[in-house]
């Protein structure tokens, strides 16, 4: 009579696979952060102000360029322009999600005073209790 030994199951786990698949993504994270950029590029007047401390969550950017044309940081294609509905609709579905986030004005330095503040009245009416301006920092002489 010939007794079959039953074999163990194995309950290791293989992870040296896991650990190279782990270590090339953070190469390929490392590489490719610096290269986001995130926004519209404008040129920020100069100031000399502190800056305000950052919070869990990310502000809610809204620009202005040279043209007047509206932009936000928010939805799917952030380099295009908006119009002012779709932006006003855009920061109160932000708003809904999380009524905390900050919000931010970033205005060109070449733009007329009177575009940034539409920017912000069409903020306010969008349900922005209160709302920022971005300045670029005062480089040392």
């Amino acid at each position: 009579m010939y007794v079959r030994k039953r074999r163990r199951p194995v309950s290791e786990i293989n992870v040296v696979p896991y650990i190279d698949v782990m270590l090339v993504l953070l190469i390929i994270f490392m590489v490719t952060a610096p290269l986001i950029s995130q926004g519209v590029k404008v040129d920020l007047p100069k100031a000399s102000a502190n800056p305000i401390e950052q919070e869990d969550n990310p502000p809610i950017i809204a620009s202005v360029d040279v043209k007047g044309r509206y932009f936000l940081n928010v939805g799917d294609d952030q380099e295009s322009p908006l119009a002012q509905e779709d932006l006003a609709a855009l920061v109160q579905a932000q708003l809904q999600k999380d009524p905390n986030t900050p919000v931010v004005v970033k205005g060109d330095g070449q733009v007329a005073y009177n575009e940034v503040i539409q920017l912000m009245v069409l903020l306010q009416g969008a349900g922005v209790p209160s709302v920022g301006l971005m300045t670029d920092p005062v480089e040392p002489e």
